[in-house]
């Protein structure tokens, strides 16, 4: 994959990039973090407008025809200036889901209304007892005439309260950690049968815990193959890690301007606190660990297209720890520098630290992929 821009890839970062200079300052987003919705409902149609909403999605179903690297470079303007509108959350994971195992129907009645800004979709997979196994699945669906009846209930459901459909797991068949046996279905948010509680989480962004009693979903609305759907579960999970990576390297290139910008604004003993060499030297780390970074996203991104499970999966264990260590070594080092200043909620320096340790654990912490990779060696 050659990761130098192409002008198109320019012409996208560009208009990005002027957008959010435009309507994204850290006041403004405060603004938007007040609205019922948590998120800016005005800069979402922006969003729609400039064709954000199906740049992954083929032109066939009213899409960009982008894929994994134009997403990247978006997903990098959006960690510059923490985007909390549902980007992630409906058109990485769900778009992801429908583009995968979606059949053409499906595609044609959603994703030109993911495109469009008229749908918001959540995955939900992520149960309680589960921890980071994506076979662990417990809620069920049993069959119901020309349907399928689904009990149970998912938690830490990313945007899940403003969504208008869920795309939930559930066991149709099988153990509890058994790989085959998962299906995946979609449930409108107004389903007789679905509750759901929202939440703040700690960055600032909104989650949901999503119950399911006795809730049905007809047989069009099962998505891929009925116990098959943990191969697609497999694909969501990775490029939502491609993703929030990239996110990652644009908030540790925020987080290195502001803490250049302040080291030489902060005087201490009689001088510019930059001007000292321990100063120097932290900064200079912190730049190499976001390149590094950089490069682990990269790895991401270019491993979403490889046919190779097992070598797909090494890579993004890899960029998983990577972007981890990369992402806590910058915040941390960046809030240290500014003292005091760094911890208060009108600085923000915090509000970045917060989502990065975020992304830090979405999909797996660090541990868990460095547990893989060592497993891959005994």
């Amino acid at each position: 994959m050659d990761f130098d821009p192409s002008d198109d890839q320019r012409l996208l970062v560009e208009s990005v990039t002027r957008l959010l200079a435009d309507n994204y300052g850290f006041a403004q987003r405060k603004t938007y973090l007040a609205q019922p919705e948590g998120y800016s409902t005005a800069m979402w149609s922006k969003f729609a407008e400039l064709g954000l909403l199906g740049l992954p999605f083929p032109e066939a179903y009213g899409g960009f025809g982008g894929g994994a690297q134009e997403v990247m470079l978006v997903m990098q303007a959006f960690g510059r200036v923490l985007v909390l509108e549902p980007f992630l959350a409906t058109v990485v994971l769900g778009g992801t889901a429908i583009q995968t195992a979606g059949s053409d129907a499906q595609k044609q009645a959603l994703l030109p209304a993911i495109a469009e800004g008229a749908l918001k979709l959540a995955f939900a997979h992520g149960e309680r007892q589960a921890r980071y196994d994506l076979t662990d699945v417990v809620t069920s669906a049993k069959r119901s005439g020309a349907g399928w009846m689904l009990d149970g209930s998912k938690t830490v459901v990313s945007q899940g309260e403003a969504a208008d459909k869920s795309i939930v797991s559930a066991r149709t068949s099988g153990d509890r950690y058994d790989e085959d046996g998962i299906t995946l279905f979609l449930v409108d948010a107004k389903s007789q049968g679905v509750a759901r509680r929202g939440y703040l989480t700690r960055d600032e962004t909104r989650a949901a815990d999503v119950s399911l009693s006795n809730v049905f979903v007809a047989d069009g609305d099962v998505l891929g193959e009925v116990g098959k759907g943990l191969a697609i579960i497999e694909k969501v999970v990775e490029a939502g890690i491609a993703a929030t990576s990239a996110e990652m390297v644009g908030a540790m290139e925020a987080m290195n301007e502001m803490t250049l910008e302040y080291s030489k604004t902060r005087v201490q003993f009689g001088q510019p606190i930059g001007s000292y060499q321990v100063v120097q030297h932290r900064l200079a780390d912190m730049f190499m660990a976001q390149e590094q970074g950089r490069s682990m996203a990269m790895l991401a991104t270019m491993s979403a297209e490889n046919a190779d499970d097992a070598e797909r999966r090494h890579d993004f264990a890899l960029a998983k720890v990577g972007i981890g260590q990369a992402g806590r070594y910058v915040s941390q080092s960046a809030v240290q520098m500014h003292g005091g200043i760094g911890m208060t909620e009108e600085y923000a320096v915090g509000h970045y630290f917060r989502r990065c340790m975020v992304i830090e654990r979405l999909f797996g912490d660090p541990a868990y992929y460095l547990q893989r990779l060592a497993n891959e060696i005994v």
